[in-house]
């Protein structure tokens, strides 16, 4: 059962096409780069897979796991129940900064525990105990008492990591986790992620503007340009001469120096001349 589905999926706003018919599969246990440059579509496309926005169209659909979360422009039946599956990290971490960095991680089992008791903020000990091996499992153990506003923003990442653990859910999306980041901060995020989709099966879908980590940590990568997809294939394909190919100009906010290609085996790319720049050409 494919893990993302997305089919015909559009998006206007205003006079801005933001994606234009788009359609990927992204199987269970897989973990995908998506890259672009600014305004390429990588977080609207983000948006609608985590059930936040809605396309449109009559055939416009995504799917997660097999069951519709919106068609034809519309969430489906039960979308708000598949949503537990689905976790987001964010760019600005979107940690409470005045709480507590174990309670920032237990709000992700607010949608598992009875609602009085996420409102009244009464989380058992088993579940506490989660929350310190989530914390413990992004390496930042011994934080979890100090207040949000206190940590690094590369420790503010990994506590966003540790709270979409608690959540359990089957699928992790992350939206330029570390454009804010130092070099030695995104690597050890990145390196989380890589051990997250390796030892516990999570499917891993990433926006990034940095191919140098595209390349390092991912068997296969989307790449969007004007809202659609231009690329999907191997990583390994992502020469910085390939991508000034594919974004001219525009190649300046992606392109840094050239870095080993992921250790993983390269996923299947699409069939068809998608991943190749003749037919980026001929569109």
């Amino acid at each position: 059962m494919t893990a993302i589905s997305v089919s015909h999926l559009s998006k206007r706003f205003g006079s801005t096409q933001a994606l234009s018919d788009v359609g990927l599969a992204i199987e269970p246990g897989e973990m995908v780069a998506l890259i672009g440059a600014s305004g390429s579509g990588k977080s609207t496309l983000i948006r609608h897979i985590a059930g936040l926005e809605t396309g449109e169209g009559a055939a416009s659909r995504v799917e997660i796991f097999g069951v519709a979360t919106q068609a034809a422009g519309r969430l489906a039946k039960g979308a708000a129940s598949r949503r537990g599956d689905v976790s987001v990290i964010f760019q600005q971490f979107n940690l409470v900064a005045r709480l507590s960095v174990m309670t920032n991680v237990l709000i992700g089992k607010l949608g598992r525990i009875p609602l009085w008791r996420g409102t009244l903020a009464l989380f058992n000990a088993a579940e506490k105990a989660e929350a310190r091996a989530a914390l413990a499992r992004v390496g930042i153990p011994q934080v979890t008492a100090q207040r949000a506003s206190t940590l690094s923003g590369g420790q503010q990442q990994r506590a966003a990591i540790a709270r979409t653990l608690v959540q359990r859910s089957r699928i992790l999306i992350a939206d330029e986790p570390i454009a804010s980041l130092d070099p030695a901060s995104a690597r050890r995020v990145m390196d989380v992620l890589s051990d997250i989709n390796r030892a516990d099966g999570i499917t891993v879908l990433v926006s990034l503007h940095q191919v140098e980590y595209a390349r390092r940590y991912f068997p296969r990568t989307i790449a969007m340009r004007d809202g659609r997809i231009v690329f999907d294939g191997p990583s390994t394909a992502l020469t910085n001469g390939f991508l000034s190919e594919l974004y001219g100009a525009a190649s300046e906010e992606l392109v840094l120096p050239e870095a080993p290609a992921a250790p993983h085996p390269a996923t299947r790319p699409v069939p068809g001349p998608r991943n190749r720049l003749g037919a980026l050409q001929t569109a």
